[in-house]
């Protein structure tokens, strides 16, 4: 049997445009700082992505996957076999807590963090009309939907973004879609920057329209808008590798969302939303917490320099 060349370097991702078009970008920053690595992409199906027959929220529960991590389970499966020596993510699909073999070993830099509505018409989220319906696989989405405008109907929508913008489009079940500003911006639909306060048409998507739903308002999901980039924690050239291209200021933030999600023991798919800014090296971190029992969210909020005392802060100002 032939060894692999040393030079070569395993990516591995899911299959949709997103994750290939983040994939992209992982590929060539690497190649950028590392111009002798021979880089080879594998294509991994994950059970989130086959399972399309069943609400998200129920994936996990249905094949069995208790982590929740539904969207990862068959990339560490690569990892743990040698097939890829990283795996990059959406980092908000990443549980909280690895197995101790797998480790985040960086994070590219963070683009947009806020959710957009879209709808068939030029209106924003609270001119929806009572009754519409309003498509999302998002637990945390929905809930906040509930508690902002319960007058609408939260209605579970599954598929690539591609996919459930057409559906939309098409007038399939939905008036109302939430989907993330970062993947919109990468795909090409949204600008990176808005280009006024109102609603801004969907690019190529005639008769679509996205409001970017502001932060403190719409809370997004923790790492929201990173990719994350994962790998076998002993494996030492994959962490150099990865660290090279981690991007600070990044990290930082995410890692104060995450560790807050770890002391509410929360998942990917619990109803929490996180979001932090960064200014002149102070944190800013701020939570809505939907409770299990049902009922009104908690808030909080917390100011400080280290991620994981910020987080701890927030944990315990949690009203």
């Amino acid at each position: 049997m032939t060894e692999p060349s040393p030079t070569l370097f395993l990516v591995g991702t899911r299959g949709s445009e997103l994750a290939l078009v983040q994939a992209s970008a992982t590929e060539a920053t690497l190649a950028a700082a590392f111009p002798d690595l021979q880089i080879e992409r594998r294509i991994i199906k994950t059970t989130g992505d086959r399972r399309t027959d069943v609400a998200l929220a129920d994936v996990a529960k249905s094949e069995g996957i208790f982590d929740k991590g539904v969207f990862i389970k068959e990339l560490e499966q690569a990892l743990d076999d040698g097939s890829i020596d990283i795996a990059v993510h959406s980092l908000k699909d990443l549980p909280t807590v690895l197995a101790p073999r797998f480790a985040l070993a960086a994070v590219l830099p963070r683009a947009g963090v806020r959710d957009v509505l879209v709808t068939r018409g030029n209106f924003g989220f609270d001119a929806i009309p009572a009754g519409a319906r309003v498509g999302t696989s998002s637990v945390r989405r929905a809930k906040q939907v509930e508690f902002l405008r319960p007058d609408l109907q939260v209605v579970d929508l599954r598929g690539n973004v591609p996919t459930r913008l057409q559906k939309l489009a098409n007038g399939e079940s939905h008036d109302a879609i939430l989907l993330a500003e970062a993947g919109l911006v990468r795909l090409g639909y949204l600008p990176e920057s808005p280009s006024n306060d109102g609603p801004e048409p969907i690019l190529d998507m005639p008769g679509l329209f996205a409001q970017r739903l502001e932060e403190h308002v719409f809370f997004p999901a923790a790492g929201q808008g990173a990719v994350g980039l994962e790998i076998r924690t002993k494996d030492a050239r994959s962490r150099v590798l990865a660290e090279a291209i981690g991007h600070k200021d990044t990290w930082l933030r995410v890692t104060a969302e995450r560790e807050f999600l770890r002391l509410l023991d929360a998942g990917c798919h619990t109803p929490v939303g996180v979001f932090s800014s960064l200014t002149d090296g102070e944190l800013h971190l701020q939570a809505r917490v939907f409770p299990e029992a049902g009922g009104p969210p908690q808030s909080g909020e917390a100011r400080g320099t280290d991620p994981l005392t910020v987080a701890q802060s927030l944990f315990e100002s949690l009203t």
